[in-house]
């Protein structure tokens, strides 16, 4: 997420952003996604607003991942260009821009998006021109498109099994905080069902604005109920003002234990660890995660945009879809979306990731990741205090759990 934001100019556009429009994207090749000797694909996030906080560290790992498959020969012999468009924290400015990629630019594949919000204002349209979205984040579930490639966590691989860990760990009062939008909203329906199956309690559930940046009101009804544990699903600079105020406050874990499902090393580096230190969250890969591919993925990233710079769940699942594209489109044997499509929904497209090898489902198009929590350490980075033994299924409508069946949970529009 974070990464350092510390590059960031007036106009809002990191200098790496600056040189990354200049000397990779343009205009591609004129529209044409897989002609001549290259092939053009879209990045589509926000360069500015209140989520540029987070999805930088996602277009980078994207444009690493790019990279470092053209200088290995690229695909199908072609080198890969990109076209990049900035939502601006707006899912109608993400509408916009993902017609003129798909539309205008007729790039062979779209890597974007972070909020569910932007990603439900693009799906219909991917759908309707029969193109294909690499999305990063996890998210809440409920949703599955035949254009759009989940490769973050579903609600299994990320908010049930934490919610799991709190109960095992002896929480029982919760309190639900999280941006006004629809990931929120759907996982705090999602835990509520959870909690109350375990036999625990929801003593608070309040909602902040995009961009607010007062929460005394929210902290004041804190303090009133209680809790055991709060969980966050705020985004973007929310998380800053909120952590900010409660250090303000001297509430550190030990007086208000957080679970978050969106702050990641980027987001720890924006707060500052010694105001998260030893708070929980909820993820599938860390910077500290202990594999091979993740040592050389690391050192890449920290070669290419500084040695201050941190990677992070939402950034490693970004440089993972960039590849298992790549190898979607090699056993497809072609750019056409939808021999793409198909090859995926064969089954067997995988990728030996930084996280460990992670596997495109054909039926629900979401991978099978593994799920590690995490707790913060004074130092910035996550430590992992549990882990799955093996990869998780992806299950996004949680179909095999009898309470979320029970709880007849819907998506929201």
């Amino acid at each position: 997420m974070k990464k350092v934001f510390a590059v960031v100019l007036a106009g809002g556009l990191s200098l790496a952003i600056l040189l990354g429009l200049t000397g990779c994207g343009g205009s591609g090749d004129g529209g044409s996604a897989g002609g001549g000797d290259s092939v053009t694909v879209g990045l589509l996030h926000s360069l500015t607003g209140p989520m540029a906080i987070s999805e930088k560290s996602v277009r980078d790992a994207e444009v690493l991942a790019i990279e470092e498959i053209n200088a290995a020969g690229g695909v199908l012999g072609k080198q890969i260009k990109y076209i990049e468009e900035d939502g601006a924290s707006e899912p109608a400015t993400f509408a916009t821009k993902a017609e003129k990629l798909v539309g205008q630019n007729k790039v062979a594949t779209v890597f974007g998006c972070w909020t569910s919000s932007s990603r439900k204002a693009v799906k219909s349209i991917f759908e309707e021109y029969g193109s294909l979205l690499w999305y990063p984040v996890q998210y809440e579930g409920m949703e599955q498109s035949p254009n759009i490639i989940y490769t973050g966590a579903a609600p299994n691989q990320q908010i049930v099994p934490a919610i799991e860990y709190l109960i095992e760990q002896g929480y029982k009062k919760f309190f639900l905080l999280g941006s006004d939008y629809v990931f929120p909203r759907t996982a705090n329906m999602i835990i509520k069902a959870q909690v109350a199956a375990a036999g625990s309690e929801t003593v608070g559930e309040e909602y902040a604005a995009m961009d607010q940046t007062d929460f005394a009101a929210i902290i004041a009804k804190i303090e009133a109920a209680k809790p055991d544990v709060i969980v966050n699903t705020l985004n973007g600079t929310g998380n800053v003002s909120f952590f900010k105020q409660m250090s303000e406050k001297n509430y550190d874990a030990s007086k208000y234990m957080t679970m978050s499902f969106s702050i990641a090393e980027e987001e720890v580096a924006a707060i500052g660890a010694n105001i998260l230190k030893d708070h929980l969250v909820s993820w599938n890969y860390y910077q500290t995660t202990d594999t091979a591919e993740n040592t050389k993925f690391v050192a890449a990233y920290k070669a290419k945009f500084g040695a201050g710079r941190v990677t992070s769940d939402p950034a490693e699942a970004a440089y993972d879809g960039v590849y298992l594209w790549k190898a979607a489109v090699e056993k497809a044997g072609s750019f056409d979306v939808d021999k793409v499509l198909t090859a995926i929904k064969s089954g067997g497209i995988s990728f030996q990731a930084p996280e460990g090898k992670v596997v495109i489902n054909g039926e629900n198009q979401h991978l099978s990741k593994p799920v590690r929590i995490g707790k913060v350490g004074s130092d910035g980075l996550i430590n992992e205090v549990f882990a799955t033994p093996s990869p998780v299924a992806p299950d996004p409508y949680l179909t095999t759990y009898d309470w979320a069946v029970a709880a007849n949970i819907k998506p929201l529009e």
